[in-house]
C-alpha cells in the first residue's frame, strides 16, 4: 500500500476559491461599469489594471501557480518579461515609424 503523506499538493478550500470567484466577479462587473466612463488617457491603464489583477487571480489559484515550486514560477516570470519586451519593442517601432513613400 503506498504512503500518501509524500504528497504536496495544496489542499483544496472551497472557501478560498469562492472568494477568488466572486473577487473576479466584482472586477468583472467594475471593468463593465467603468467601460462607459471616460477617464481620457487613464482609460487604458485603468483596464490593463483590471486585466492583470484578474490574471494574477486566476493563475494564482485556479491555475496552482501559488503552489508551485519556485522554478516554475521563476520560468513564468521570464516568459511574462519577454513578452512584455517584445510588446514594448512592437509600440516603439510604431510610434517612431516614419511612412515611407
Amino acid at each position: 500500500m503506498e504512503n500518501n503523506k509524500s504528497h504536496t499538493g495544496a489542499s483544496l478550500n472551497y472557501g478560498l476559491y469562492i472568494s477568488v470567484w466572486l473577487g473576479l466577479i466584482a472586477l468583472t462587473m467594475t471593468t463593465v461599469a467603468l467601460s462607459g466612463m471616460n477617464f481620457a488617457s487613464l482609460t487604458v491603464p485603468i483596464a490593463i489594471a483590471i486585466a492583470v489583477a484578474k490574471s494574477v487571480m486566476v493563475a494564482g489559484y485556479f491555475m496552482h501557480v501559488k503552489f508551485d515550486s519556485k522554478i516554475f514560477k521563476i520560468f513564468i516570470a521570464v516568459c511574462i518579461v519577454i513578452f512584455l519586451t517584445m510588446i514594448v519593442l512592437t509600440f516603439f517601432d510604431l510610434t517612431f515609424r516614419t511612412d515611407i513613400k
